[in-house]
């Protein structure tokens, strides 16, 4: 018979660290567990739907928001309702957890803090003959490269790999290729840099919709036009503070259900750090979605859509 829970893990996460933390679980939290590590790039996936399959209760992503996203996709592909989704973050970008309140949570599991239980909404991208859901974030255009370059960065992690990320981006990627971007039944044709697609709060550490909810039906964005990088080294403290300036005429703040985006020059485009296109496949055309009230997830109520203050003071 199966484990109540299946951890799903890749070993290289936290800098190697991820195996000898997951052995030494605290015996309250390693009752039932079952540790399934991956051994190559979408294994995740397979294993999610294996465990659904064979019945498990919980299924936990061990990682950053790589493997959340695999493992997400995984459940959402089985078809079943029922399962729980967890996460227990140790990788170098935790957005998703930061959402859920589970970075803190993972902080204090040695003192058995209590969780909940939440049904969410997720997003929904097809490009071309490729479909996946997300959970947390869609980025598109100098979002997608801020992605690729942080991939290729070893030696940072949290806010500082995203910061370094994005500057590189601006010297090697910076374009506004012309996007024809359809929000429900608003479309507007203008020059883009970037279009972020938040479910959850954050996108590489930036809280840019700190507003967003994971259970209202919609999906916010934010719309980047015909910025200069000017205006992006200008914004990066209050993109890192989640300060956006709520009325400025090249960056639109909003929400839909349904996002359709029409690209004159190829499109890259990455959901929760993981790619769906670059500009190599070609794709022209992506349609984005809200699937609602999809996925069960574990919470930490007191930290849940990145409450800190409260907790500050209780400490």
């Amino acid at each position: 018979m199966p484990g109540k829970t299946w951890v799903i893990y890749n070993p290289y996460a936290g800098r190697g660290l991820a195996e000898q933390w997951l052995k030494n679980l605290p015996p309250t939290l390693a009752r039932g567990v079952e540790l399934r590590p991956t051994t190559h790039s979408r294994q995740a996936v397979e294993l999610a739907r294996q465990a659904c399959e064979e019945g498990v209760e919980k299924v936990v992503s061990a990682g950053g928001d790589g493997t959340v996203h695999e493992v997400a996709n995984g459940i959402l592909q089985s078809g079943r309702r029922d399962v729980i989704f967890s996460v227990w973050p140790i990788g170098s970008a935790n957005d998703f957890a930061y959402s859920l309140g589970m970075d803190v949570w993972w902080n204090r599991y040695r003192e058995t803090e209590p969780t909940e239980l939440l049904t969410i909404d997720v997003g929904m991208v097809r490009a071309h003959d490729r479909q996946r859901y997300f959970v947390c974030n869609l980025g598109v255009g100098f979002n997608g490269f801020i992605n690729g370059e942080a991939r290729q960065t070893r030696w940072l992690k949290g806010l500082p790999l995203y910061a370094w990320a994005f500057l590189k981006s601006i010297i090697k990627h910076f374009a506004t290729p012309v996007m024809t971007v359809r929000f429900d039944e608003t479309e507007v044709t203008a020059p883009t840099l970037a279009l972020s697609v938040l479910n959850g709060q954050r996108e590489g550490n930036f809280p840019l919709r700190p507003q967003a909810s994971l259970t209202d039906g919609w999906l916010d964005y934010m719309h980047a036009t015909r910025l200069s990088r000017g205006h992006l080294l200008r914004y990066l403290p209050a993109m890192i503070r989640g300060k956006l300036p709520e009325n400025h005429p090249l960056l639109k703040l909003g929400r839909a259900q349904r996002i359709a985006v029409r690209c004159e020059s190829p499109l890259c485009v990455h959901a929760d750090g993981e790619f769906v296109c670059v500009p190599a496949d070609q794709i022209l055309d992506i349609v984005i979605e809200v699937v609602p009230q999809r996925l069960r997830v574990e919470v930490y109520p007191p930290a849940l859509y990145g409450k800190r203050n409260e907790l500050q003071d209780q400490r």
